[in-house]
């Protein structure tokens, strides 16, 4: 190992990068069961794309941005197409530069991934990559430089242990705009769109919790204490916002929903996320709490609106990183972290710190994506043509089917089919509730 390099430090890391990457196809399996049969492989294929496309974009110049510099806003020039990152010691970290940028990488992919969750069933697919090319570097970079890179946030005092600003906040704020650009389903507000495979969606989440053990746990860059807070915490918020969803779905229909228990789980892995090395347990069993309550509201709220965003990105990313951004605020304790109180330990300046990183965060993520994707409007369509989209995106876009023998297969939708006409075969395979 090169001077400075800590074996064990690098041993965790390598194993942290890779179960962050799990996350992305764990991410593909949750949404594509959210969606209708025809329209499955599209959504996980746009996960597959964040791969490739974010993966370079990333290596080329998005790492240098978020990286290299101190500048307030933006980082420099210098790790261009990864020019001077090797296996010498990252700053600030004893493990090899290489590998801390491979890291990074991940939450990179599994973002840009995170927002195609508000254009599935609709969006072209070629479109979609030119999109994820230029928001993986113009907004991802961007927040994760102010976040953790050296940014105006972070040098202004801002705590966020694992990326509540440019990943949660970053997408779920990405997404609202995403939605308003690209435009609603022609279906939306017309029948009953309800998920295909809740067995899909479970399976997901819960490989998404394992992988976000790597995603809080790795953020610490160590085998220390804080990577070792973040682990737990990361056990501790999940199950507490999937409790408090349970009551809250038992409250409301006296039912237990699948889709929702899997949502739970997402919930309160991002809330703990920007919090978990910066509070202690029992804090972060609170926050579990309390960060279910405003997303499920969302959840609730949002089908009442002409805004089709698809799969509850704002709710479950947006909201549930915001929610635990302010928490920091709150219950931050310096004996836990070793580096700042929060507002009930008598540091008041702490709050207004996560209160302006709340703030500025989902307006750049908004207005940045909603610029970006008009722009890309301009040179080629957005969305697929009524026709295209009631035949299925699967098909269109790949030139194959998710069940191609299956009896769920659905090849025509006919526009205004309602879910009552729909083949008895599609129906059964719908959960009969969604949250």
């Amino acid at each position: 190992m090169p001077p400075g390099v800590n074996a064990g430090d690098t041993a965790w890391m390598l194993a942290a990068t890779a179960l962050v990457l799990l996350m992305t196809p764990a991410l593909g399996l949750f949404y594509a069961g959210l969606v209708r049969v025809k329209n499955t492989l599209n959504t996980f294929m746009m996960c597959v794309a964040a791969l490739a496309v974010a993966t370079i974009a990333w290596a080329v110049v998005g790492y240098s941005l978020a990286f290299d510099g101190d500048g307030s806003l933006i980082g420099g020039l210098g790790h261009v197409f990864l020019s001077g990152v090797g296996f010498e010691p990252r700053a600030g970290t004893h493990i090899p530069h290489i590998l801390f940028m491979a890291f990074q990488a991940t939450f990179c992919i599994v973002t840009t991934a995170l927002v195609a969750g508000a254009v599935v069933e609709r969006m072209r697919f070629g479109a979609f990559l030119v999109f994820a090319a230029l928001w993986s570097v113009l907004v991802y970079g961007v927040l994760a430089h102010w976040a953790f890179g050296g940014g105006w946030l972070q040098a202004g005092g801002t705590l966020d242990f694992a990326g509540g600003v440019p990943v949660e906040m970053g997408s779920g704020f990405s997404a609202l705009a995403a939605a308003l650009v690209v435009g609603a389903r022609k279906d939306h507000g017309r029948q009953a769109i309800l998920p295909h495979n809740s067995i899909y969606v479970l399976v997901g989440a819960g490989l998404l919790w394992f992988g976000w053990f790597g995603f809080n746990g790795g953020s610490g860059f160590s085998v220390g204490t804080p990577g070792v807070l973040a682990f737990v915490n990361t056990l501790l918020a999940p199950a507490c916002a999937l409790a408090t969803w349970f009551v809250l779905d038992l409250i409301r229909s006296r039912q237990v929903t699948a889709i929702g228990a899997a949502t739970a789980i997402v919930v309160g892995c991002v809330g703990i996320t920007p919090a978990a090395g910066f509070i202690s347990p029992i804090w972060a069993m609170a926050l579990g709490i309390v960060a279910a309550l405003p997303s499920y509201a969302v959840i609730m709220w949002r089908p009442r609106t002409r805004v089709d965003e698809t799969l509850d990105v704002l709710a479950a990313h947006g909201v549930a990183g915001f929610t635990g951004i302010l928490f920091i605020g709150f219950v931050a304790q310096a004996a836990w972290n070793g580096v700042s109180d929060g507002l009930l330990y008598g540091n008041a300046a702490q709050l207004g710190h996560q209160a302006l990183a709340a703030l500025a965060a989902p307006a750049y993520a908004f207005a940045a994506t909603f610029a970006l994707l008009k722009l890309i409007g301009l040179v080629s369509p957005l969305r697929v043509t009524p026709h295209e989209e009631a035949l299925g995106m699967d098909l269109v876009s790949h030139g194959e089917e998710a069940y191609p023998t299956g009896e769920g297969t659905i090849l025509v939708e006919p526009i205004g089919t309602m879910a009552s006409e729909r083949p008895v075969a599609e129906r059964a395979m719908a959960p009969a509730t969604s949250s």
